[in-house]
């Protein structure tokens, strides 16, 4: 894939969209084999810790509730995950991933090694650990989610 030439070759938002594409398209490529997509990825992820209901899973992958609903129903029919009663909220559901789905998410977990240090492997060992240090210092602080637009989620 051949990145579309930028108006400016320091364009913030342009250079974070382009490599968000990227990154997602050779996700999806690789999790291809296993079935599932790199939403069903996130929901796993965050699902394994157990304890979780479908609403904080959703809100940890930010995935909205009807996506959230054909995610988990797409989850259960390949047996990956199943929602259970909370034991504490009737009206709640909360995501348990199967033995099945703990296989998957290994796998899915290798894939996703292997294209992060494919990706930082283009990077000196210097500017790898500088360019991962600010990426998520800015994803902590300025980019999470409760700036200028105020909290996660809300509309500028």
């Amino acid at each position: 894939m051949t990145s579309p030439s930028p108006g400016r070759p320091s364009d913030l938002m342009f250079l974070l969209s382009w490599a968000s594409h990227v990154l997602r398209v050779e996700h999806a490529a690789g999790l291809a084999d296993l079935g599932i997509s790199p939403r069903a990825h996130c929901v796993l992820a965050r699902a394994r810790v157990g304890g979780l209901t479908q609403r904080q899973v959703g809100e940890l992958c930010g995935v909205d509730k009807t996506t959230m609903v054909v995610t988990l129903d797409q989850l259960e029919i390949a047996g990956l995950a199943r929602r259970v009663p909370s034991p504490t909220d009737r009206r709640a559901r909360l995501v348990e991933v199967t033995t099945e789905g703990q296989r998957v998410l290994g796998q899915a977990q290798e894939i996703a090694a292997r294209l992060e240090q494919d990706v930082l492997a283009a990077l000196p060992d210097d500017e790898r650990e500088v360019f991962l240090r600010a990426i998520r210092r800015l994803v902590d602080e300025r980019l999470s989610g409760d700036g200028a637009c105020g909290p996660a989620g809300s509309v500028c």
